[in-house]
C-alpha cells in the first residue's frame, strides 16, 4: 500500500521516480542512485536527439535499461511507462505543492538559459520569450499537467500492485527519506560508477549531465 512514511531501509533495486515537470525527478533520482548504490539512467538524455529531436531508439534503449537487475530511473514518457512499471519494485512519487512546483521549474529554465547550459546532445533552453508562442514551452507546459498525478497511488494499487509506492509530500520529507537511505552491500553485477555509465551512454551517442 502507498504511505507517505516509508520503511528503512529500502531494499529494491529497480527504482522510479515520478513527479510532474519541475518536481525534481532527475536529482531525487541520481540521489537515490548514489545513496544505494545503483547505476541510474535519466530518460531524457535517452529520448532527446539534436535539435531536440525525439531519438528512434528510444524505447529499445529503455528496453535495455529495465532488463537490467539493478536501475534508478524516472517515470515519465507515456510510451515506455509501462515497460518501466513492469520491472519496477519500488516508484517515489515526489509530490510537492503546485506552487513549489512551479517555482522550481522557473528558476531552473531561467538558470538554464542564462549560462546556455548544455542539457541532452547538446540541446539548451529556448530564448525565455519563447514562453509566449510556444504552447509546449516548459513552462506552460508545468502548469498545463501540474494535475496530471492526481490519484497516482490509488491507479498504481490497481494496476501495479507489485510495486511499493512512497509519497514525498514535502520537500523536508524528502530529505528525511534520503537521508534514511542506508549504505547497502555490494551485489554481484552491479555497478553505479558514475564514468561507467556516461561511457555506456557515449558508448551509444548520448552524453548524460
Amino acid at each position: 500500500m502507498p504511505h507517505d512514511a516509508p520503511p528503512s531501509p529500502v531494499t529494491a533495486r529497480r527504482i522510479l521516480v515520478a513527479g510532474t515537470s519541475g518536481a525534481g525527478k532527475s536529482t531525487l533520482a541520481g540521489r537515490v542512485a548514489a545513496a544505494l548504490d545503483l547505476p541510474y539512467t535519466e530518460l531524457d538524455s535517452l529520448f532527446h536527439g539534436p535539435g531536440w529531436t525525439p531519438r528512434a531508439e528510444f524505447e529499445d534503449d529503455v528496453r535495455a535499461v529495465v532488463a537490467q537487475d539493478a536501475w534508478v530511473s524516472e517515470w515519465q514518457y507515456t510510451p515506455v511507462r509501462p515497460l518501466l512499471l513492469e520491472r519496477a519494485e519500488l516508484l517515489v512519487w515526489l509530490d510537492l505543492p503546485v506552487p513549489v512546483v512551479l517555482w522550481q521549474v522557473g528558476r531552473r529554465t531561467v538558470r538554464r538559459r542564462l549560462r546556455r547550459t548544455e542539457l541532452w546532445n547538446g540541446n539548451v533552453e529556448p530564448p525565455l520569450r519563447t514562453v509566449l508562442s510556444d504552447r509546449d514551452h516548459i513552462l506552460r507546459w508545468a502548469w498545463r499537467t501540474r494535475h496530471k498525478l492526481r490519484g497516482l497511488d490509488r491507479r498504481l494499487t490497481r494496476e501495479a500492485p507489485h510495486v511499493q509506492v512512497v509519497r514525498l509530500r514535502r520537500r523536508r520529507d524528502v530529505e528525511r527519506w534520503v537521508r534514511a537511505l542506508g549504505p547497502r552491500p555490494e551485489e554481484p553485477g552491479v555497478s553505479s560508477s558514475a564514468a561507467e555509465h556516461r561511457h555506456r551512454l557515449v558508448g551509444r551517442g548520448l552524453t548524460a549531465r
